[in-house]
C-alpha cells in the first residue's frame, strides 16, 4: 500500500496526508457518552452522524448512541433552528435521556447557527421537559481535532452543570482526559484505594464496555450522574489527567466556583503514575498503601529484568498528544531513545513538552504538532528505528519498514481487548512494556535462524 512513499521530504503547509488525528465532534460525542442518561446529539448532517458513531464503534466494539439534527439543502441555506428544535422534542418523546448534549459541525459553524438561542427558545416553547437538560459545545471540525472536541465538551459540563453551594465538601474532581473505559477504570480504582471521595467527569466505564446480559439499554446504569456534575462546584481540588483535555475545563470550574486545579500528564509509565498517586495521597492526607507500593515495585522488578532489551532501541510515536507525551516519559524511563513523536494536533505546546522530556537522552528529537503519517513515514525512512508505537494506522507504516509496532491510542480498529485492560497505572504500564518486548521478539522469532531461535530469554 505504501510502495509509493519516498524518502524525499518536501515541507507540506496546506495538506496531510493521513493524518494522524480526526474530527472534533467524534470527542465531544465520546465526553458526552460518559454521562449517564446523556444522548449526544450531532447538529450537523446524517453523514456526519454515521461517521462519527462509527469510528467510535469500530474502536470501542459497542454501538454508539447519538442523534443528529438531519440537515438538509433547505437547512445549509436558512440554518438549523427548525431542525434542533424538532430534534429535541422527538428525542425527548422517543428517547426520554436525562440530558441532551449537543456538538456542532462544520456545516452548522460554517451557517453560525446560535446555539444557546435555540436551546433558550426549544425551552421556552416546551420542547425540554421539566428536569431535563440540554447542554452544548462548539465543535467545528475544520478546527483543532478530535481531542479538542472532547475538551470543549467537558469545559461544557462545567459551563452549564458546575454549581458552587457556598459549602466545600472533602470531594475531589478528576478530570480524566480521552481514556480508555478499562483506564477510567484504574484512575477509580487508584483514588479508591488511597481512600479519597471523588468525582470523575466524564467516566465511560461500564458504558462503552458493558458486560453481555442478554439485555440492551440505551442508557446503562454508569457514568457520571447529572448531580454530581452539579456538586463538582463545591469540591475542593480537581485533578486534571492530560493538558490538551482537560487544562480548560479546569480553569473554568476554577474561575466560576473557585475550585482550585491541577493538571498533569496521563499516569502513563512510572513517573507519571507516581505523581498521580502523590497528589491523590496529599489531597487524601494519607499513606500510600502497602499493596500499592508492591505493584509499583513489581512494575520497577519488570522494567529492571526487561531492560537489557529495551536499552538504547530508537522509538517513533505518533498519536493525541495527551498520549504521546506520557508515552515519550515512559520510554525514557525504559533506557529507550525517542527518535521521533508527532501529533496531528495542532499546537507548539506539544513540541516544547517532548523537548523536555527528551533533552537529556535525545536533544535532537523530532517534536512535531499538526503534523501527519505520511510525514512520519517518511522520516524513518531517513532515519531507522527500532519500534514504532501509535494507533491502528501505523500499521501499514510498521509493515512497510518491517518494524515492531505497539498498538497505543485512538483508534484502534484491527484488534480487540484493548478496551478492557488499562494502559493507565503501574499495571498499565506492565502492560505496555510487556508488549513492547513481545514486540521486539516477535521480529527476533521471525527473522532469525533456526539455530538462533531462542526459547528462553
Amino acid at each position: 500500500m505504501l510502495d509509493g512513499t519516498t524518502a524525499e521530504i518536501r515541507e507540506r503547509k496546506a495538506l496531510r496526508v493521513n493524518p494522524a488525528k480526526t474530527c472534533q465532534p467524534i470527542g465531544a460525542m465520546y465526553a458526552s457518552l460518559g454521562i449517564r442518561g446523556c444522548m449526544p446529539h450531532s447538529h450537523g448532517s446524517q453523514g456526519c452522524c454515521a461517521y462519527h458513531r462509527s469510528h467510535l464503534t469500530r474502536h470501542y466494539k459497542e454501538p454508539v448512541v447519538a442523534t443528529t439534527s438531519s440537515f438538509t439543502e433547505g437547512a445549509s441555506v436558512f440554518g438549523g433552528l427548525a431542525n434542533l428544535q424538532t430534534s429535541l422534542d422527538n428525542i425527548f418523546s422517543i428517547y426520554d435521556p436525562e440530558m441532551v448534549a449537543v456538538h456542532t459541525t462544520c456545516l452548522s459553524e460554517v451557517i453560525g447557527d446560535d446555539i444557546p438561542m435555540i436551546i433558550k427558545k426549544a425551552t421556552d416553547g416546551g420542547k425540554v421537559p421539566e428536569g431535563k437538560v440540554v447542554i452544548h459545545a462548539n465543535t467545528p471540525s475544520f478546527q483543532g481535532s478530535h481531542v479538542t472536541g472532547y475538551a470543549n465538551m467537558v469545559t461544557a459540563f462545567v459551563n452549564y452543570m458546575a454549581e458552587s453551594s457556598g459549602e466545600t465538601k472533602n470531594t475531589v474532581n478528576i478530570f480524566p482526559g480521552w481514556v480508555d473505559p478499562s483506564d477510567m477504570r484504574e484512575i477509580k480504582r487508584l483514588a479508591e484505594w488511597i481512600g479519597i471521595d471523588f468525582i470523575l467527569a466524564p467516566d465511560t466505564s461500564d458504558v462503552l464496555d458493558t458486560p453481555q446480559t442478554g439485555e440492551y439499554m440505551m442508557y446503562p446504569d454508569a457514568g457520571t450522574t447529572i448531580d454530581e456534575l452539579k456538586a463538582m462546584g463545591d469540591s475542593f481540588l480537581t485533578i486534571g489527567l492530560g493538558p490538551l483535555s482537560v487544562t480548560d475545563a479546569a480553569e473554568k470550574l476554577e474561575k466560576k466556583c473557585k475550585v482550585p486545579g491541577k493538571v498533569m500528564d496521563l499516569p502513563i509509565g512510572l513517573k507519571a503514575t507516581d505523581a498521580f498517586v502523590d497528589a491523590l495521597r496529599l489531597a487524601a492526607e494519607k499513606e500510600v498503601p502497602e499493596d500499592l507500593k508492591k505493584e509499583r515495585g513489581r512494575l520497577i522488578d519488570m522494567i529492571s529484568d526487561m531492560s537489557q532489551y529495551t536499552y538504547d532501541k530508537k522509538v517513533a510515536l505518533f498519536g493525541d498528544p495527551d498520549h504521546v507525551v506520557a508515552m515519550t516519559q515512559f520510554v525514557v524511563d525504559l533506557g529507550m531513545i525517542p527518535a521521533i513523536a508527532i501529533t496531528g494536533t495542532p499546537g507548539k505546546a506539544f513540541e516544547r513538552r517532548i523537548k523536555e522530556i527528551c533533552k537529556d537522552v535525545n536533544p535532537d528529537v523530532e517534536a512535531r504538532a499538526f503534523s501527519d503519517i505520511h510525514f512520519l513515514h517518511q522520516w524513518i525512512k531517513n532515519h531507522p528505528v527500532d519500534l514504532l508505537i501509535g494507533n491502528t494506522y501505523g500499521k501499514f507504516v510498521a509493515k512497510e519498514e518491517n518494524l515492531p509496532f505497539v498498538r497505543f491510542g485512538f483508534p484502534i480498529m484491527d484488534r480487540v481487548g484493548h478496551r478492557a485492560f488499562p494502559l493507565l497505572g503501574y499495571t498499565g504500564a506492565m502492560r505496555t512494556l510487556e508488549k513492547i518486548t513481545d514486540a521486539f521478539f516477535d521480529k527476533r522469532d521471525r527473522e532469525d535462524p533456526d539455530h538462533e531461535v531462542e526459547l528462553i530469554l
